[in-house]
């Protein structure tokens, strides 16, 4: 190891050990956007919802109702932004697929109060789904879970630990320190990482249908980090890719033809 290296390394460390690295972790994994930034106009047909999860922390939600849903659907979404760049998964899923639907803003992320942590959001998508269910009439286990990238983590962590109706993943991950890794290899990220996310090994709990899309030119989350936690997931399971997709890309008319086969064919 040279001397430059094992400064950076060095220098990790002593973060890590002292505490300090926490903070700076999470302002790494976490990027919100507080309000006002975004554009937070009212939306016909859009309600504005409050959820508190169970620490008392206040949640912002948009709820898009189907006249008669074939599913209704919860909406993880990933670690940056805020619910007003989510307007097209509303469109999506309640006008060209027939679902109730409901995004949510995490805790500092919005107009949601608190700041995010793992445990934080994690606490955040199970009292988005108490509300999602109780307002629509379902049960919990009857919510489809759909998750993007840091979302799918959060997704993959619900269904695991309760059931969930089917599980939808987008651009999602093994675990939050394998991501790290694949964009700083010379650090050991894996040795001082707090937050996990270990969606590999939670998945393997998880018995009901999974749905898991991921662009094969993603620089973000590498496509093999996607395969990894799909061959790690039990049956019924299918694999879509997305050739020459990246992380963030709109939706393929081939992804949303599959996607309405998926939750037409749901027990």
């Amino acid at each position: 190891m040279n001397r430059a290296r094992a400064l950076v390394v060095g220098s990790f460390l002593a973060l890590a050990v002292s505490g300090c690295a926490t903070a700076i972790e999470n302002s790494i994994v976490f990027q919100p956007r507080k309000y006002p930034t975004g554009d937070w106009a009212p939306t016909p047909g859009i309600e504005d919802v409050w959820i508190e999860s169970s620490d008392g922390v206040r949640l912002n939600g948009w709820l898009a109702r189907a006249e008669r849903p074939q599913a209704v659907v919860l909406y993880t979404h990933g670690n940056g932004g805020n619910i007003t760049t989510r307007r097209e998964v509303l469109r999506l899923f309640r006008d060209r697929l027939n679902a109730s639907v409901m995004v949510f803003d995490y805790r500092g992320y919005g107009k949601s109060g608190g700041a995010p942590t793992e445990t934080g959001v994690l606490d955040d998508a199970r009292a988005a789904r108490r509300y999602l269910a109780a307002t629509c009439g379902v049960r919990e286990g009857d919510v489809v879970l759909v998750g993007h990238s840091l979302g799918g983590g959060v997704a993959v962590d619900l269904a695991a630990a309760d059931g969930a109706r089917g599980l939808i993943l987008e651009g999602t991950f093994t675990s939050l320190p394998d991501v790290a890794a694949s964009h700083v290899p010379l650090l050991p990220v894996r040795a001082v990482m707090q937050s996990k996310l270990n969606s590999v090994d939670k998945i393997r709990n998880y018995r009901g249908p999974l749905f898991q899309v991921h662009g094969d030119a993603d620089r973000i989350v590498p496509y093999s980090l996607g395969q990894k936690l799909f061959a790690a997931a039990n049956e019924p399971k299918q694999f879509m890719t997305i050739p020459g997709g990246g992380h963030s890309d709109p939706p393929t008319p081939e992804y949303v033809a599959a996607l309405k086969q998926f939750l037409a064919t749901l027990p």
